[in-house]
């Protein structure tokens, strides 16, 4: 473990395009670095002949740009994806269970995790990437089956040697992989994490830190894996939380669940604890389908203060099952600042900061509730 860990330090309008003019029409990066504006992921319309489809199993991928405020317009790309990342379905042998840096991963029922980057809108569909990892290996106690997320310390994990994958389980389990490391076998590095709270939270790189970091239930503490020190435990931070609104909608909040994201803005370094209220909007075939109520925002300091704020400046902020992340709107017109977009299996909400309340929020089955991250152009 220690020797691992020090290696870790190294119906709709939808208009088609050939090409990824469509993806910034809209808007692109005001930096001389050109790049796609976030988008979701809406489906794949399977490829004609059917038979072909039937055969292949691939479909055209349609996505959605984040800063299009209708969002009925789709854009359909001629890229090809494999349907089955898209439409997941709990009888399929493949489920997408999570994404980062425009990778989704998927888990069959072989305990085996891929990486694949079909669904990053700029990827080659002639030429895919994808990644196999070597089997999970479950510890003592611990299960490998349900997974709460997925991320990545870089967007590179096919050639960046330093790339580390981790995957957070429902449970007590944690697993880091290096996928492209000098050794010839990448294997998994399991940790299991004592302290209930982190049971069902989310991993995420913070990469001004250089660390995988996990907010525990209720946000009151922090848990970090240093890559730069040997150690198989997570060094753990108390948050003391200040400035609280004065007026919390009380008898609401104590009726949701509620969980908590951190997320990272590389363009201002700053890190904030997201505290989102979930409550049961109505019951489909069974199923409770969750809708945002209320949701806020801290400001998080390096010594575990996490400031109430109802400004995040020029900042929109986006939530999905994919790794969270923020970007400067004013880089890509038609982002609203100040915002938080979320993308659920059961939701789509657009939550202002200035109240915290929900402007925009529905129901619905969404079968890949990505937000892909703005991705570099290459001429």
């Amino acid at each position: 473990m220690a020797l691992f860990l020090r290696r870790l330090v190294k119906p709709a309008l939808v208009r088609r395009s050939s090409s990824v003019s469509l993806l910034i029409s809209n808007g692109f990066s005001t930096t001389s670095l050109r790049q796609t504006p976030p988008c979701s992921i809406i489906g794949a319309k399977p490829c004609l002949p059917l038979e072909f489809f039937y055969r292949s199993g691939l479909g055209t991928l349609i996505i959605a740009n984040a800063n299009v405020a209708d969002m009925s317009c789709l854009v359909r790309l001629k890229k090809k994806v494999p349907v089955d990342l898209v439409h997941n379905d709990p009888d399929d042998t493949m489920v997408t269970i999570g994404a980062s840096h425009g990778w989704v991963a998927s888990l069959k029922d072989d305990g085996i995790l891929r990486l694949h980057d079909d669904l990053n809108p700029v990827a080659s569909d002639t030429d895919p990437k994808r990644i196999q990892l070597p089997p999970l290996v479950t510890l003592p106690h611990c299960q490998t089956k349900i997974v709460t997320n997925v991320s990545m310390s870089s967007s590179s994990p096919e050639d960046d040697e330093d790339c580390v994958v981790a995957v957070k389980f429902l449970g007590p389990q944690l697993s880091f992989c290096k996928p492209a490391g000098k050794s010839s076998k990448p294997e998994w590095t399991n940790i299991k994490i004592e302290n209930p709270c982190f049971y069902s939270s989310r991993v995420m790189f913070s990469k001004k830190d250089n660390m995988f970091r996990i907010p525990g239930s209720g946000g009151h503490l922090i848990g970090s894996l240093d890559l730069c020190e040997p150690n198989d435990k997570l060094k753990l931070q108390c948050v003391g939380f200040e400035n609280l609104p004065p007026k919390l909608p009380t008898p609401l909040m104590d009726s949701c669940c509620m969980s908590q994201h951190l997320v990272e803005s590389t363009s201002t370094g700053e890190t904030f604890l997201v505290k989102q209220y979930r409550k049961t909007a109505k019951i489909v075939q069974g199923v409770a389908q969750m809708k945002t109520q209320f949701l806020m925002v801290f400001k998080l300091d390096d010594e575990g203060n996490a400031v109430y704020t109802q400004d995040m400046g020029d900042l929109t902020m986006f939530l999905s099952m994919s790794e969270p992340f923020c970007v400067p709107s004013t880089s890509f017109p038609g982002l609203l600042p100040n915002y938080v977009y979320i993308l659920d299996f059961d939701e789509t909400a657009m939550v202002s900061l200035v109240d915290g309340f929900p402007l925009v929020a529905t129901t619905g089955k969404t079968d890949a509730p990505y937000y892909i991250p703005p991705q570099n152009i290459l001429d």
